[in-house]
C-alpha cells in the first residue's frame, strides 16, 4: 500500500507523488533543492491560475509536494515562498503587480515570501508627507533570507483590516536577519521594517474577509508542516522496518524480537493516525465551508508533528549505535521533525486552541 492521502480522487495526484518521490529521492538527503527543476516540474505554480503559468490545482497537490519534501528532508524555500507566498498572492485581488509576481513565482524567477504574525505586528501608517510607511517586526520567518520579495501582512493605520504590502528585502528600512536553528534544512530569519515606504500600487487587499484570509494562510502553514512531518515519519518507519529485517543479533533478525515488533507497530499506528488527520486537514482547506478548518488544522499539526519527533527518536534507538552516527542521517530527520513541531504553533498551543471550542 502506497503512502497516499486517503481516497485521492485522481490518478494525477498519484502520478504527481510518484514523480516527486523519484525526483527528490535522487538528491542527497538534506541537500538543497534545484529550484529551476522544481519550477520545470510545475510544483511552484500548482495553485496559480493557468493564465499566469500555473496549474489551477488545489492545496491537495501542494500538500503532496510538502510531504515528499519532508520524506527527502529537502532544503528548499517551499514553505515560505509557495505554501505562504503564492498562497497569499492567490488570496489578494488581481492587479498588474500581483499578476506579474505570481507568474514569475510559478516560473521560478521570483521567490515571494509571506511574512505573517498572529498578532498583526506590522502596520501601515500615512505620514505628514502623505507617504505610506511600513513598521513592525516578525521573528523566525521561513525562507525570508532567500526572498526576492516580501509579502507582509499589515494593518492599515495600525488598526484597520489586514492587507498585503509587497516590499523588496533590500528596500530602505527593511532588515532581514538570518537566525541559527537546529535544523540545517530550513532557513529562518527575523524581518524588521522601520519606516519602509510602500507605494500604493504595492498594497494589495484580500478578496475575502481579511482577518479570515490571514488565518487561512496560518492554517495552510500548519497543515503544510504536518504534511512535511508525515513525510518524515513515513521515511523513518520504512527505514527502521527495513533495517530490523537485515540487522542480525544472536543469529536472527532483530525484527523478530517482540520488543522491536511492538516498537515498529507503535510507529506504524502513529503514522497511520497522522495520515488520516493530515488528509482531513487538507480536505478542510479545500472545502472550508464544510468543516471547521481551524480545528482540522490544529489536530493535524499537533498530532503529526509530535508523532514525527517520537518516530524519529524510536528510529534512532532501533538502529542502535548506527542510528547515533551522523552517517545514518537519522539525526537530520529528528532535527527537521523537532523544528516542524514548534513552527506556527507548538502541539500544546494547538491543543489549547482546540480546547477553546468546549469552553462556554
Amino acid at each position: 500500500m502506497t503512502a497516499d492521502f486517503a481516497d485521492e480522487p485522481t490518478e494525477i495526484r498519484a502520478e504527481l507523488r510518484a514523480v516527486a518521490r523519484a525526483v527528490l529521492g535522487k538528491a542527497e538527503r538534506g541537500a538543497a533543492a534545484d529550484w529551476p527543476v522544481l519550477a520545470a516540474s510545475g510544483w511552484l505554480g500548482l495553485e496559480a491560475p493557468g493564465a499566469l503559468g500555473g496549474a489551477d490545482a488545489t492545496f491537495a497537490e501542494v500538500g503532496i509536494i510538502a510531504e515528499e519534501l519532508g520524506r527527502a528532508i529537502t532544503r528548499a524555500p517551499y514553505l515560505g515562498a509557495i505554501v505562504l507566498g503564492v498562497g497569499a498572492l492567490c488570496a489578494v485581488a488581481p492587479c498588474d503587480g500581483r499578476d506579474d509576481l505570481l507568474a514569475e513565482a510559478s516560473a521560478g524567477e521570483a521567490v515571494p515570501v509571506a511574512v505573517l504574525t498572529e498578532d498583526a505586528a506590522f502596520r501601515l501608517e500615512r505620514g505628514p508627507d502623505g507617504r505610506v510607511r511600513l513598521f513592525g517586526r516578525a521573528s523566525f520567518v521561513p525562507d525570508a533570507a532567500e526572498a526576492s520579495r516580501l509579502l507582509v501582512a499589515a494593518r492599515r493605520d495600525g488598526r484597520g483590516e489586514p492587507v498585503i504590502a509587497a516590499v523588496g528585502p533590500e528596500a530602505a528600512g527593511i532588515t532581514v536577519t538570518p537566525r541559527a536553528v537546529l535544523d540545517e534544512t530550513r532557513g529562518l530569519a527575523d524581518v524588521d521594517a522601520d519606516g519602509t515606504e510602500v507605494p500604493s500600487q504595492a498594497v494589495w487587499p484580500f478578496t475575502s474577509d481579511p482577518h479570515a484570509a490571514v488565518q487561512r494562510l496560518l492554517d495552510r502553514a500548519a497543515v503544510a508542516l504536518a504534511c512535511d512531518s508525515l513525510g518524515v515519519a513515513a521515511a523513518m518507519l520504512e527505514a527502521t522496518v527495513s533495517y530490523t529485517q537485515v540487522r542480525h543479533q544472536f543469529g536472527r533478525p532483530i525484527g523478530s524480537f517482540q520488543a522491536v515488533k511492538h516498537a515498529c507497530a507503535d510507529m506504524f499506528v502513529q503514522t497511520t493516525v497522522a495520515r488520516e488527520l493530515v488528509a482531513a486537514a487538507v480536505t478542510a482547506l479545500e472545502e472550508p465551508r464544510a468543516v471547521d478548518v481551524r480545528a482540522a488544522a490544529s489536530m493535524a499539526k499537533s498530532y503529526a508533528c509530535a508523532a514525527a519527533v517520537d518516530i524519529a527518536g524510536k528510529a534512532m534507538q532501533l538502529h542502535g549505535g548506527v542510528g547515533y552516527a551522523r552517517e545514518s542521517g537519522i539525526h537530520a530527520y529528528l532535527k527537521r521533525a523537532a523544528l516542524n513541531r514548534d513552527l506556527f504553533g507548538s502541539p500544546g498551543a494547538h491543543r489549547a486552541r482546540l480546547a477553546e471550542r468546549y469552553r462556554s
